[in-house]
């Protein structure tokens, strides 16, 4: 039985769309009762609607992100203090649900609550590996987030207290504007599958739906061309018209009778279908049947759970040492205020709540007192303050810089985990969390039965390796030449890839089929087009005290192409 992709393929515009239109009908004006954690990543809320309990799941997991309605209870998970979990419970309690919107045409659902303490809307972003659940208060300000993004992650920093901006829209046209003509031209002949085509140039055209399009006008969804204006009018009805009617069909795809896709329209080029009472429903049927049918699913989850688990350590780690970080200015005047303390000791009253002293530059400086303190002890505390203050400021921005090359870390062992492809592959992730003293290993480790790096070769007789995961990366790179050609998927984690050119220019031809297999096994898979860095062997250099795999480079040129795994 071949499975046509995942929840970050299914759950598209279109679904999100229908799936805004049950919930808005469903929850609109009922009120939240309880709120659990299901997982790191996903969240359960029982909303009182319509006199009856409605539960509702929102998940931010990278390849089972959802959101959906639940015939029963969310399973609660094992209580962590996350701090959008604690934020939701103190605001949302007793909340009430005014609506639910689908932001332009975007996977997003912003869910718009009003509570005791005012205004706050939950936005869940459905987008594979960027998948978050974010809490945005009425400033439009981050209050915060299942997962937080820096600004070295990501252009578009995720953090609380930070403005919110949704993900930018592709830069692709909209079916609504475009004329036959158009469409031609976006879409030129002999180029492979006609669906691949759709989904790089159109808005919102997700690969399920764009293999619907091709197969409704062509017979087949890996034709390769079809009428421009036949094309046009398929694409209209299910990316326009359907929505705009809101007469959502929601339907199960099957493949020797299991569930292998869903979607908000019938599936005609899959083998059979049925039909489903609800988009969760559907959903929910699909995530039985296929979603159990993961190879080592349940092994995945497992590992998948103690990544979260560092990561939120590293997190707490993090924004413990930025805490303690004060300004220069903000150092200095705690010794300032120590100084004042002292010099105006005899004539602090006792049990005096505060000194008030002209500062050096004329201002007005009120310095806090503890009344329970005499005015020696309250200076001191001021110059202990400060020392504390300058130690941390002294180290604190290299302890910064370890925690996010651990994070990164974390990153890429995120992606070995999503990319791997047996027990051992899964261990070995499981494996570097222990050396890296986040799990104690239970016994001694087994000999390791770890595979090394794929061996391929192109049509032109290049060698090319393949490491899918860190510590294949690392041996890729011990293998190659300097001359050779180094690929990886700029700003994700992901595998690395080296073309073996012994000496000899390499032909574009190669270049590019290795930039798209580098693209394939990253974390972008699931994207249209992925920019790829290559550079030779020489310009790529371990991070000194980094884990295995992680790399800085130089002299690359940047390759956009679309992920494919190697033939055959």
């Amino acid at each position: 039985m071949q499975r046509l992709g995942g929840w970050a393929l299914y759950f598209d515009a279109l679904t999100t769309a229908a799936m805004a239109d049950e919930l808005a009908g469903a929850l609109a004006g009922g009120r939240v009762q309880e709120i659990v954690l299901v997982d790191d990543l996903s969240l359960g809320l029982e909303v009182y609607a319509a006199h009856r309990r409605r539960y509702l799941l929102l998940s931010a997991q990278p390849d089972q992100g959802r959101v959906q309605l639940l015939e029963e209870k969310a399973r609660r998970g094992p209580e962590r203090p996350l701090p959008l979990l604690l934020l939701l419970r103190r605001r949302l309690r007793g909340a009430r649900l005014e609506r639910v919107t689908q932001p332009g045409f975007e996977r997003i659902l912003r869910f718009e609550f009003v509570g005791p303490e005012g205004p706050l809307a939950l936005v869940a972003e459905i987008m594979g590996r960027r998948s978050n659940l974010i809490a945005v208060d009425a400033e439009g300000t981050v209050a915060e987030a299942i997962k937080h993004v820096t600004s070295e992650q990501s252009r578009r920093p995720v953090l609380p207290h930070c403005p919110y901006a949704p993900p930018p829209p592709l830069a692709k046209a909209s079916i609504a504007s475009l004329t036959p003509g158009d469409l031609r031209g976006l879409l030129p002949a002999g180029e492979g599958a006609l669906w691949r085509r759709l989904v790089e140039s159109v808005a919102g055209m997700s690969p399920l739906l764009a293999r619907e399009v091709v197969h409704r006008v062509a017979g087949s969804a890996e034709a390769t061309e079809a009428a421009p204006a036949e094309l046009l009018a398929a694409a209209r009805a299910l990316l326009v018209e359907l929505p705009a009617s809101h007469a959502w069909a929601p339907t199960v795809g099957l493949q020797e009778g299991r569930a292998v896709a869903y979607a908000p329209y019938p599936l005609t080029h899959l083998p059979a279908q049925r039909p489903a009472p609800s988009m969760s429903a559907a959903i929910t049927a699909y995530v039985a049947e296929a979603g159990q049918a993961v190879p080592y699913g349940e092994a995945k989850a497992r590992v998948r759970r103690e990544l979260a688990a560092a990561r939120a350590r590293e997190w707490r780690r993090r924004d413990a040492i930025a805490r303690d970080l004060r300004a220069p200015e903000e150092i200095a005047r705690l010794r300032e205020m120590g100084e004042w303390v002292l010099a105006y000791a005899t004539q602090i009253e006792p049990r005096q709540p505060e000194l008030v002293v002209e500062g050096t530059g004329g201002e007005m400086l009120r310095i806090a007192l503890d009344p329970e303190r005499s005015p020696v002890e309250n200076a001191q505390r001021y110059f202990r303050e400060y020392d504390n203050a300058k130690l941390a400021a002294e180290g604190g921005p290299q302890r910064l810089v370890a925690v996010d090359q651990a994070l990164a870390r974390l990153a890429q062992l995120e992606a070995d985990l999503d990319l791997a492809e047996n027990r051992a592959e899964i261990d070995e992730v499981r494996m570097a969390l222990i050396q890296a003293g986040y799990l104690r290993a239970r016994r001694a480790p087994a000999a390791a039965r770890s595979s090394g790096p794929r061996r391929l070769e192109t049509e032109e007789g290049f060698v090319v390796w393949l490491g899918r995961n860190s510590r294949q990366n690392a041996l890729v790179l011990e293998r190659a030449a300097p001359g050779d050609l180094w690929f990886h998927a700029r700003g994700v984690p992901g595998g690395h890839a080296i073309l073996v050119t012994g000496g000899r220019l390499a032909p574009e031809d190669a270049v590019e089929r290795v930039a798209a297999l580098a693209a394939w096994y990253s974390a972008a898979r699931n994207e249209s087009k992925v920019a790829v860095d290559v550079t030779e062997r020489r310009y790529v250099r371990p991070i000194p005290g980094g884990g295995p795999g992680q790399v800085t480079y130089r002299n690359e040129r940047t390759l956009t192409v679309a992920p494919a795994d190697w033939p055959g």
